[in-house]
């Protein structure tokens, strides 16, 4: 086989890899749940690349989740579940149906019109996907209730955080002021001070996370993504210890062989380069 820019041809290989006798043995072990992990973590590589600006990058990784898509749905088709196009017939349906502003008749919509035609039809696909499944001899899907309801359990915790107060402030249960969440934020450092002395590490676990959940709530009001600026910090974080690592070595040692204190002046010498670069 050689490359193509077929989507077909891509399918083919996926279908060859997972034939049995012919086909790649590790490829032909996984399943569903196997194969979940490396779809998410696919996505971030897709994400890391977006923040890199490396489109090259960019290229390869989407060609990596793209993958994912074609594994799953080939493991589907095996089952005689679904295949590759009724994914992609299911994708192409929900955007013609949710954009009817653009591909129907519902034009020269206000923002506002747009986002309450949207929940119409999202209530009508719901009542859809019901009788569906129910035609299908399925069990009804446990139906969540609630502000909170549809907050996938399986987002990254800062992420799903976000969200979850995001909904509740729909409601009204939020602050006003992204000063007062600094307040609260203070208040639980507080916390785990006390948590600490009295050497309680369920508690100290317990105000940690409860500390996350309003750094995230703080993030949410000045329009911050929580993952992305927690990726920033890792970033500045590896790029500042590989800079206390090459001074090190300018003098024929490692960090392993620094005290902390000289590793601190090293720190801010870095720090302090980096500011001066940026001025």
């Amino acid at each position: 086989m050689k490359p193509s820019r077929d989507i077909a041809r891509l399918i083919e290989i996926m279908a060859a890899l997972r034939t049995p006798g012919t086909g790649c043995p590790w490829d032909l072990e996984q399943d569903f749940a196997s194969v979940a992990p490396y779809t998410v973590e696919e996505a971030y590589e897709v994400a890391d690349a977006i923040a890199r600006g490396d489109k090259l990058d960019l290229k390869d990784e989407l060609g990596d989740l793209l993958l994912q898509v074609v594994f799953h749905a080939r493991m589907a088709e095996e089952e005689g579940a679904f295949a590759f196009p009724d994914v992609v017939e299911a994708i192409t349906g929900k955007l013609i149906r949710r954009h009817p502003h653009v591909f129907g008749d519902a034009r020269d919509l206000s923002p506002a019109e747009v986002k309450a035609l949207w929940h119409r039809i999202k209530a009508q696909e719901k009542a859809d996907k019901a009788a569906a499944r129910a035609a299908a001899g399925l069990p009804p899907q446990e139906e969540e209730r609630g502000v909170l309801a549809g907050v996938p359990p399986s987002l990254p915790a800062l992420t799903r955080a976000w969200k979850l107060q995001a909904r509740a402030s729909t409601v009204g249960f939020d602050w006003n002021d992204a000063r007062l969440v600094l307040d609260k934020i203070r208040e639980e450092t507080q916390e785990i001070d006390e948590a600490l002395a009295d050497g309680d590490k369920a508690a100290i676990r317990e105000e940690i996370g409860d500390l996350l959940f309003v750094i995230a709530n703080l993030a949410r009001h000045v329009d911050a993504d929580p993952e992305g600026c927690l990726a920033a910090a890792n970033t500045k974080f590896e790029r500042r210890f590989k800079g206390i690592e090459a001074a090190l070595e300018m003098q024929g040692r490692t960090a392993a062989d620094a005290s902390l204190e000289e590793m601190e002046a090293l720190w801010q010498a870095v720090k302090k380069a980096e500011k001066a670069a940026d001025s």
